[in-house]
């Protein structure tokens, strides 16, 4: 096991796992692999791989991150890697997942480009790495009984990036009592200029999501 690996290990150990129902999270991405298989789109809990490349377009808008560190969080199928890197071709990219078969998608696809590792870990509870950039495409969008959740969050995703923190929420969630959950876009924003003055709020791209850029 790498060393970063034994950290995620270690630190999740010092946090209550009380604030994060994971299991809830896993069993249903593993419902929907056995749905619909693994490697697809669905399993990731996505309507369809066109609304997941929106979402990419918006958070890849964050800065010029060619020849600078990316971490991304809940990475999935890895294919924020693909995307990025079709746009900045230098990037030195690291992904988290708390799902090894995700992760296993993703290292079959994209482990051997350059400068990219995929480590197996949970992004809520364990220590970050400092990197240039943090993006989050759909992992702060499930349900928590802790209604701080999505602060404590902000905070630490934004204190783990050098120069800025993008990251995308839900604010028209069909089913109210499902695990997904809406926030207000004012409401976050206005949290968000609390840690920094330099705050982007990106909507429009979707009926349903809506994107915040924080800058160091």
């Amino acid at each position: 096991m790498r060393e970063y690996e034994r950290s995620l290990a270690r630190t999740a150990k010092l946090y209550k796992m009380d604030f994060v129902d994971r299991s809830v999270i896993y069993r249903f991405h593993q419902e929907r692999i056995e749905m619909f298989g693994h490697g697809t789109t669905d399993a990731l809990g996505w309507k369809e791989e066109a609304s997941q490349r929106v979402r990419f377009e918006v958070l890849a808008q964050i800065g010029d991150m060619n020849g600078l560190s990316v971490l991304d969080l809940g990475c999935g199928h890895g294919d924020l890697r693909a995307f990025l890197g079709e746009k900045y071709p230098e990037i030195r990219y690291a992904g988290i997942d708390q799902m090894e078969e995700f992760l296993d998608v993703a290292t079959a696809k994209y482990g051997h480009l350059p400068d990219t590792t995929f480590y197996l870990g949970d992004c809520w509870t364990a220590e970050l790495p400092n990197m240039d950039y943090v993006l989050a495409c759909g992992l702060l969008a499930y349900r928590n009984s802790n209604p701080g959740f999505i602060y404590r969050m902000i905070d630490k995703l934004f204190a783990s990036s050098r120069l800025g923190l993008g990251f995308n929420l839900l604010k028209n969630v069909k089913d109210p009592d499902g695990i997904l959950v809406n926030y207000d876009p004012q409401e976050i924003l206005s949290y968000c200029k609390t840690l920094t003055p330099k705050v982007v709020l990106r909507e429009g791209y979707a009926v349903d999501d809506f994107t915040i850029f924080m800058y160091q």
